[in-house]
């Protein structure tokens, strides 16, 4: 599902959306569309966003254990690395990857995209240039960027009921792994020092996935903190005697 918002502010915007949609942000992922533009010393306008909600049936749940995380239902995982690319299908796949090699080639690191994988509600784009890593970035913050670009381009063109997941190099899927790592290692650290960690800033799909890797542990709980589309996992530890907290 894809529903846009409105707010004077992001914050605005979002909390309209967890309200009518019933939702914990980390339950949703959020692309900003349009924001207030600058004249002067002020900022006029409004923010609107689009939010995309997850909408695949959840998997049965697993008998709970302290030492074990539940497994994850990868979401944004590509196709695997021996399998050929797919030929574009409809004007969608088409016009996206003939948008985004523009939007590359114009950034100055020039390549092709290749289509991954497709389902019903989602298309999987491989970047593939000698220069990819710089258009993954740091966190693969400039790749998400560009994954934003991309879906917008994909409203404009009127298909908002199809996310379009953008890659290089494997790189989602390997940070999908080794989040997946430091969750359990994190886990560990305050079982072992009875306190709280804080993690790096992450993006809502990130933040979910560390929710779930840890949601098995009942000694461990987890909450998001901070503002903005980027907010920060604290993993805490409960004791096993204490009633496990929803974030």
């Amino acid at each position: 599902m894809i529903k846009e918002f409105e707010g004077k502010t992001e914050k605005e915007a979002i909390d309209k959306a967890i309200k009518e949609l019933s939702l914990d942000q980390e339950e949703f992922d959020v692309e900003i569309v349009e924001a207030p533009k600058k004249s002067g010393l002020f900022r006029r306008g409004t923010v609107r966003i689009r939010v995309h909600v997850n909408e695949e049936e959840p998997e049965e749940e697993k008998p709970r254990t302290p030492s074990r995380p539940r497994a994850r239902r990868p979401t944004e995982q590509p196709r695997a690395a021996s399998s050929a690319p797919l030929e574009p299908k409809g004007d969608l796949e088409t016009q996206v990857i003939d948008f985004l090699e523009r939007l590359i080639e114009k950034m100055g690191y020039p390549g092709k995209l290749d289509v991954l994988y497709r389902d019903e509600r989602k298309v999987g784009l491989g970047i593939v240039s000698e220069h990819s890593n710089i258009l993954i970035g740091k966190k693969g913050k400039n790749l998400d960027a560009i994954q934003v670009l991309a879906n917008v381009y994909a409203g404009k063109l009127g298909k908002n009921g199809t996310r379009i997941i953008v890659d290089a190099e494997d790189y989602r899927s390997r940070r999908e792994d080794s989040l997946v790592r430091l969750a359990a290692e994190m886990a560990e650290q305050v079982r072992r020092n009875r306190g709280s960690k804080l993690l790096e800033p992450m993006n809502p799909f990130e933040r979910r996935l560390i929710h779930t890797t840890l949601n098995n542990y009942e000694d461990i709980d987890t909450k998001s903190e901070g503002e903005g589309l980027y907010k920060q996992v604290r993993v805490i530890y409960r004791g096993p005697n204490q009633r496990r907290q929803q974030s």
